[in-house]
């Protein structure tokens, strides 16, 4: 999914319209709130936004920690911002239930966001089903009519401290769980579910966050199953199963000439089934001085993955009207280890880097794929390292000269 940097501002402005739309006076009360108490039904007919968002003004005004509780049953919701700025600096949402967006995607479809968190502080969400209900605009988006872009179904936008915990999320109309702005995030047991053909729905996407961790997630969707956007640092994915969906992919970075880079990125102990690619790296073909550096893919097994190890310095994501430049993004230290599997395809490795600006110190150890039961082959354009160990197929990288 394209155009990530106007989503920013555009979810910016419409928090900006909704924020006070539910907010009531504070009340002293106690520190766990029922949604269902605030007028919440859980039939799944009748609209719960004002509830969810009454529950949580209430939690957000308590000086202690608070908890708001939603039961079993089906909750009905429009698109709702909760901010932040509390007095608590602690959180916690509790969810045994699930929650409902309108079956009908032209309510939410051209809001971008469904559920969004803004300048929230040590929120926990534990457990839950959210359903977005997508499958109407997917299929309004693989018909080739004109739609709605979509709401992504949960974001966090300039938020601390968030921690979250056997959450599910089904048929997003668009991404499933975005970070933007974000410092210190925990994820585990996640589950995203959509089609391998929805369009457009990342199942997690950061960007301009710093020190966000995914453990223990399995991720079938129709898009990135792990998307890096600009600005991303100090990343870590572990234990991450992916499949269907776009593989972990880095980027796309370059789009505009001014924009920050992602560093210290590990994907660690990952398996990629069926997927259109594994571990990916893209930037556009513009001038930029974006760069992508210290990255370290480890332990991952690919089967039936088409593309297990790319670089595309080339990157263009409809291969319509596309830059034709050079990529100005600096992709360097990176490293595939222990990286075993049976791609889809002959080529397995390809790394599509320009002259200009050729990928450097790429690093690949103990790298074995194979197709149809012999050595996979490789595709290099302007890559320089080294290879250490097993490698198959056989490295075609240059030895370092561009530092």
């Amino acid at each position: 999914m394209e155009n990530k940097t106007s989503y920013n501002f555009l979810l910016l402005l419409l928090a900006s319209l909704n924020l006070a739309f539910f907010f009531p006076s504070c009340s002293a009360g106690p520190g766990s709130f029922n949604v269902v108490s605030f007028g919440a039904k859980a039939a799944g007919k009748s609209g719960s936004t004002k509830a969810f968002l009454d529950a949580w003004a209430q939690a957000c005004c308590s000086a202690a920690a608070a908890t708001v509780y939603v039961p079993n049953g089906k909750f009905l919701l429009r698109n709702a911002v909760f901010a932040g700025q509390c007095k608590s600096g602690k959180i916690t949402i509790r969810i045994d239930g699930t929650l409902v967006a309108p079956s009908d995607y032209n309510v939410i479809g051209n809001s971008e966001y469904w559920l969004l968190f803004q300048q929230v502080n040590g929120v926990t969400i534990n457990g839950g089903i959210l359903d977005g209900q997508g499958t109407g605009l997917w299929a309004c988006k693989n018909s080739g009519k004109s739609c709605p872009g979509g709401a992504t179904s949960i974001s966090f936008m300039n938020s601390n401290n968030i921690v979250i915990n056997g959450l599910t999320s089904l048929n997003s109309q668009l991404y499933h769980i975005v970070f933007n702005g974000c410092n210190y995030v925990k994820m585990q047991g996640v589950r995203i579910s959509a089609s391998g053909t929805s369009p457009n729905t990342d199942g997690i996407h950061v960007q301009l966050s710093t020190g966000v961790s995914i453990y223990n997630t399995r991720i079938a969707t129709g898009d990135d199953c792990v998307s890096v956007g600009l600005g991303t640092t100090n990343l870590w994915i572990e234990n991450v199963q992916c499949g269907p969906g776009h593989g972990i992919s880095i980027g796309s970075l370059g789009k505009d000439m001014e924009e920050p880079g992602a560093q210290n990125v590990t994907v660690k102990t990952a398996t990629f089934t069926g997927t259109q690619n594994g571990a990916k790296i893209k930037s556009w073909g513009r001038p930029s001085d974006g760069f992508a550096g210290n990255i370290l893919f480890q332990h991952a097994v690919m089967t039936d993955v088409q593309n297990p190890i790319i670089i595309d310095q080339n990157y263009c994501s409809d291969r319509i009207n596309c830059p034709g430049k050079v990529s100005g993004v600096k992709i360097s230290d990176v490293t595939y280890q222990d990286i075993h599997g049976t791609p889809a395809t002959a080529v397995a490795v390809k790394f599509d880097c320009n002259p200009k600006c050729p990928c450097s110190r790429i690093r690949m150890e103990n790298v074995k794929l194979t197709y149809k039961n012999q050595p996979a082959s490789a595709s290099c354009s302007h890559a320089d390292g080294m290879a250490c160990g097993l490698v198959q197929p056989t490295s075609v990288l240059q030895p370092g000269k561009h530092d």
